[in-house]
């Protein structure tokens, strides 16, 4: 039997066949554009994420392997929701993770219950981009959408009950909904009955790698199964990716370079101290049933190269077509050699952890008649390399003392871009050997809800292999130990200016 890891993101989704043994028997990616009615609004159109679905699994059905299908599993965006009607027909657009129109909802929080408070329930610091502030959003100001929902749905229970009639979420994504108790591995009557949301409107929360149904008959042909499919729970991307590099035990790491840049290390038990909360980090349930995941995000990854490429590398991503290349890689590689004085505050959907200050915009600083793109683009790289390290220094002073970071991902691909980050952050990386790992571990979660596998530990064993270790070159971490120093003033020096302009807009 083969297995089907689908991993749908912020602006792209991706279908991959897997054996059990981990080989890539067949893949299908799509991109799709974000929806925008208003400044700072990031809507996701239903029919085009569906479209894209359908298409990947189709294109991944029409190549000839020997097994087909009999499992899938779902790696997916966390926070993003759509409100559904009885008729399971959508009333809205789906709003994801960075739409800036929830902005008000932590002071609405703060007057209920304190962030102490929600954090011991949810393990997630009080932030407005998690998804019970979007529900929240319907209920103010869509209330004629709000009367009308039967379900408040995430990306993976969507896409689950367009497949199987059921409307089913693992763990791991409902506890980035914000009302999820992780303590319980429940809906939290405390956070619902705040919010006045009703626990029959969400999904029925289940272990990652949960059997929930078979896709039903009338989609079967039309999506190019060629027999009954399994669909199981899999889990929100950055867990899935976890699973799917092996990260499993204290001291590694995964490293996500996908449209966001997340450090995912994970612990026997949720790390919920004073410390994390201070700083943002969240825990929760990781797609293996009883350990936990901490998360380090920088939502401005691949979001930040993308913008570079759609706005400023219009001469690149025509050469990368012509010679049949990447544009990525035709970008990165010509990134100056040289170290200049020139700093990139990475920040065009505000910051990640540790600050997740919503206020906070991008900036290029250190300009001057003589600097190139070539400048630019290694200041760009350079800053995401230096946003990480800013988060692992303080994932170290929580208790996370990572060894072994596992790199995944788009951007894991490039060899250039992997040396920068090993010099940069001083840490040993390894390139998984599938890159793709959300997809991967999706598909170990459908191997063990299928009984390919008797746990995830398991599939871990039989499907998950390294590939090549990049050393940190000792004189270029010196550099970088330098520069960084410099980096870190960037932020604070800036977060005045740009409350000040949020205010006087406000």
């Amino acid at each position: 039997m083969s297995l089907l890891g689908l991993d749908i993101g912020t602006t792209g989704c991706k279908a991959i066949v897997f054996d059990p043994e981990g080989k890539v028997l067949a893949g299908s990616y799509r991109e799709y554009s974000l929806v925008h009615p208003r400044p700072g609004w990031n809507e996701l159109d239903v029919h085009t994420l569906w479209d894209g679905v359908r298409t990947v699994i189709q294109e991944v059905n029409a190549v000839p392997f020997i097994e087909p299908v009999a499992a899938m599993g779902i790696s997916c965006q966390g926070e993003a929701v759509i409100p559904m009607d009885l008729n399971g027909d959508p009333l809205y657009h789906f709003i994801i993770t960075f739409d800036s129109r929830t902005g008000h909802m932590p002071a609405w929080w703060k007057e209920r219950l304190s962030p102490e408070d929600i954090f011991s329930i949810t393990g997630m610091p009080l932030h407005p981009m998690y998804t019970i502030n979007k529900i929240l959003w319907f209920k103010e100001e869509g209330r004629d959408i709000f009367k009308k929902t039967w379900k408040f749905l995430c990306v993976e229970d969507y896409i689950i009950f367009r497949l199987t009639g059921e409307a089913v979420i693992d763990f791991s994504l409902a506890a980035r909904t914000m009302a999820f108790d992780v303590r319980t591995s429940d809906w939290s009557p405390v956070m619902l009955s705040a919010a006045g949301i009703e626990t029959e409107k969400l999904a029925v929360p289940a272990p990652s790698g949960t059997a929930v149904g078979r896709i039903r008959k009338d989609l079967l042909c039309s999506l190019g199964f060629k027999g009954p499919v399994t669909v199981a729970t899999g889990g929100h991307d950055q867990a899935c990716g976890a699973l799917g590099s092996g990260v499993y035990r204290s001291g590694t790491a995964m490293a996500a370079m996908g449209t966001s840049e997340v450090i995912c290390p994970v612990s026997d038990r949720p790390c919920l101290t004073p410390y994390m909360l201070e700083h943002n980090y969240s825990s929760s349930a990781h797609v293996e049933t009883g350990k936990y995941v901490a998360l380090a995000v920088n939502l401005n990854g691949g979001l930040l190269l993308r913008w570079y490429r759609d706005t400023l590398c219009e001469r690149e991503v025509t050469d990368a077509e012509q010679s049949g290349t990447d544009p990525y890689d035709l970008i990165i590689s010509e990134a100056s050699e040289e170290w200049k004085s020139i700093y990139i505050l990475p920040h065009l959907v505000g910051s990640g952890t540790p600050h997740f200050d919503t206020a906070s915009k991008g900036a290029i600083l250190g300009l001057t008649n003589e600097t190139t793109k070539g400048d630019i683009t290694r200041a760009l790289l350079v800053s995401l390399v230096l946003e990480t390290k800013i988060d692992l220094v303080h994932l170290a002073e929580a208790g996370f003392c990572i060894r072994d970071l596992r790199a995944i991902g788009g951007g894991a691909k490039s060899d250039r871009w992997l040396q920068m980050k090993a010099d940069g952050l001083g840490i040993p990386i390894r390139r998984m050997k599938v890159t793709e790992a959300a997809s991967l571990g999706a598909a170990l979660l459908a191997g063990k809800a299928s009984g390919v596998y008797a746990s995830c530990r398991e599939g871990i064993e039989h499907a998950v292999q390294g590939g090549r270790i990049f050393e940190p070159d000792p004189r270029v971490r010196q550099q970088y130990e330098e520069h960084f120093a410099e980096y870190r003033a960037v932020y604070p020096s800036l977060a005045t200016f740009y409350h000040g302009i949020n205010k006087n807009r406000s």
